[in-house]
């Protein structure tokens, strides 16, 4: 039987473009274009990375999100992922990270895997909780933060890079991985890739396919909430110092003045 990794990929507006939210404090979708996170496409060349290691490896992207988010998997496709899975529904929308977890996680358990392969974060949100979320849903071994990822003997093993220390660290499989933009470059897609990937299969759930019923999910089933949403104020003019002999002093003194030296 082949190995099977699931590498969750999540569809997230463009970091360039002008992004709003809602009046229901959720990500306004329709003022920006979206496209697969690009810390997710450093999970899915690990999982490439480990198929072409191992040889016998079926790879599926997973997704949840807006009909949009097929856009994210078909990234995946065309990068080299055989097949995804896109969990839509309209319950979904507003849900946190918890609940995110839990759809995740169960749609890991309906696919079947061996690894569970993750960015460190997304670029949206940012939180980087959801691999520890649902390993501990699914009872498995988590390993995060991973710059370098090897697979064999029934173990993933990795290493994580931290400012003072390198950790080598192992677990049994099946487990829950994430791995960070240190640990290699992602593969650009090729044409025979992108063509290739209009012709893989793309699987469609929703809540009930999974078992889960809407007020566990959404804005009725999350732990945490948005009190108020401010715009972030427009960048002022800075300060111009003229290098009129006194350059170096007026410097100086502004940093001093702003407690930056």
């Amino acid at each position: 039987m082949s190995m099977r990794i699931v590498v969750l990929v999540k569809y997230v507006p463009d970091s360039v473009g002008d992004r709003r939210f809602t009046e229901s404090a959720t990500t306004d979708r329709e003022a920006v274009d979206g496209l697969l996170s690009e810390l997710d496409e450093y999970a899915v060349e690990q999982a490439l990375q480990i198929g072409e290691a191992h040889g016998d490896v079926e790879i599926t992207a997973l997704t949840v999100g807006p009909p949009d988010a097929d856009d994210a998997l078909r990234k995946a496709l065309s990068m080299g992922a055989d097949k995804a899975v896109h969990v839509t529904d309209a319950a979904i929308q507003g849900s946190d990270a918890l609940a995110t977890s839990a759809i995740l996680a169960r749609a890991v358990e309906v696919i079947g895997y061996d690894l569970v392969l993750h960015g460190m974060a997304s670029t949206d949100g940012a939180m980087g909780v959801v691999p520890a979320l649902i390993a501990e849903r699914l009872g498995v071994p988590q390993v995060t933060l991973l710059s370098q990822v090897s697979v064999g003997d029934g173990m993933v093993n990795g290493r994580r890079d931290g400012e003072s220390a390198t950790e080598e660290l192992q677990a049994s499989l099946p487990a829950v991985i994430s791995v960070t933009d240190q640990s290699g470059e992602a593969r650009y897609p090729s044409f025979k890739g992108i063509l290739a990937a209009k012709k893989k299969p793309v699987r469609t759930l929703d809540l009930t396919d999974l078992g889960i019923t809407a007020d566990q999910v959404g804005t009725a089933g999350a732990r945490t909430a948005v009190k108020s949403i401010v715009a972030r104020p427009p960048r002022q003019a800075g300060t111009v110092v003229k290098d009129d002999g006194e350059g170096s002093r007026q410097l100086a003194a502004f940093l001093s003045a702003h407690r930056l030296i």
